[in-house]
């Protein structure tokens, strides 16, 4: 049954549908409609707004690509079966162009199509299409999408492992057969990044935390574990090494456990903190913040613990909360969901950056990895 808007927002709407059916100028319909769809991001099944269907049967034979996409996206989100259609066709037709399908596919996902989960499997063999497939996935409880996963882990990427590992860790399920696959080594334990672990240890399941205490280890948290910690480190970092530091290894090593939240030289994620102009030439700055991230931990960092009512856990950063819909940000993606999805929202006091970065990295690879960071120009990556 479709979803009723708020009496104040329907009419707001309404007003904004006429002065569609009365533009003929794509620029400015285009701008109208990405005004719609952001303040309908994350819904779906919504009642249409008066007029709707007449404007978008006209808007959909408009010479802008953009405009008719964002039609087809808005109509589904007004419950439109032939929408539907037509974005699941838009998909799998590879002569579509790239922006139109992944258009189509992340309206797909918002909408929660019960067919889409077929669609995605398949869309894994398609390396333009690999990584909006596998963040999709998580949307969806499905009991084939682990071994759909697993069976390309290994040849997937850094970028591309690093979200199937946030869509594998995001359910109970999914989490479990991934435990499965690194107790069998089907995946290696130090390819778990600390904030994947801390999606796992999120869901709270006694058989899945143990496992993670045997693979992964476990971080000690009181103060005096954690300046005997940052000792050992400053001293092993502070000593004569056999060889010097691979500064591009350690920027592969960056973009593994790092890159996802944290932009440095341009380049990575905006979840945390741009570090390319801190105090990362200082040893005890740089230990302390990658060994006791919780020592300070500024608001905007704040980690928030999310569970949809179809029981998928994001950790992530709120964004927004406001009206009908939440946006969270995550080291692999930000996602809106309406509220009405949404179980419960948990604030926790420790930050985005969690304890235990180091656990799966062996002394060389810090040593690489620290001298990166303290560097004051880009390097190349590895060659292969």
């Amino acid at each position: 049954m479709p979803l009723t808007l708020r009496a104040q927002d329907a009419e707001a709407l309404g007003a904004l549908v006429v002065v569609l059916k009365e533009s003929d100028d794509p620029g400015f319909q285009l701008d109208i409609l990405k005004g719609i769809s952001e303040a309908l991001k994350g819904q779906r099944n919504l009642k249409p707004p008066k007029g709707w269907d007449a404007v978008a049967a006209r808007l959909e034979r408009s010479p802008n690509d953009e405009v008719r996409q964002l039609v087809r996206s808005l109509s589904l989100t007004f419950g439109s079966k032939v929408a539907l259609t037509t974005l699941r066709m838009v998909v799998e037709n590879g002569k579509s162009s790239l922006a139109e399908r992944r258009e189509a596919l992340s309206a797909l996902v918002a909408a929660r199509d019960a067919q889409l989960p077929a669609v995605l499997r398949s869309l894994l063999q398609e390396s333009a299409l690999r990584r909006e497939a596998l963040r999709g996935m998580g949307a969806f409880e499905d009991a084939k999408t682990p071994a759909a996963i697993l069976n390309i882990f290994a040849k997937l990427d850094t970028a591309g492992k690093r979200d199937a590992l946030s869509t594998l860790a995001s359910r109970v399920s999914f989490a479990k057969a991934l435990m499965a696959a690194v107790t069998h080594g089907e995946v290696k334990a130090n390819e778990l990044p600390a904030d994947i672990v801390r999606q796992l240890r999120a869901h709270g399941v006694e058989d899945i935390n143990a496992q993670l205490n045997q693979v992964w280890g476990v971080s000690r948290s009181s103060p005096a574990a954690k300046l005997a910690e940052i000792a050992r480190y400053k001293k092993l970092l502070s000593a004569d090494a056999a060889k010097p530091p691979d500064l591009s290894r350690g920027r592969m090593l960056f973009n593994r456990v790092c890159v996802q939240c944290h932009k440095l030289y341009g380049e990575g994620g905006e979840i945390g903190p741009d570090i390319t102009g801190s105090n990362r030439n200082n040893l005890d700055y740089l230990l302390t913040n990658l060994l006791d991230p919780n020592a300070e931990i500024p608001n905007d960092y704040r980690t928030t613990i999310l569970r949809t009512e179809d029981n998928r856990v994001l950790v992530g950063v709120i964004r927004r909360s406001e009206g009908q819909s939440v946006t969270i940000a995550t080291p692999a993606e930000v996602v809106t969901l309406a509220k009405r999805d949404v179980a419960t929202i948990d604030p926790q006091n420790f930050s985005m950056m969690p304890e235990g970065l180091v656990l799966a990295l062996k002394d060389d690879e810090l040593r690489d990895l620290v001298a990166y960071l303290r560097g004051s120009r880009q390097v190349p990556l590895p060659r292969e």
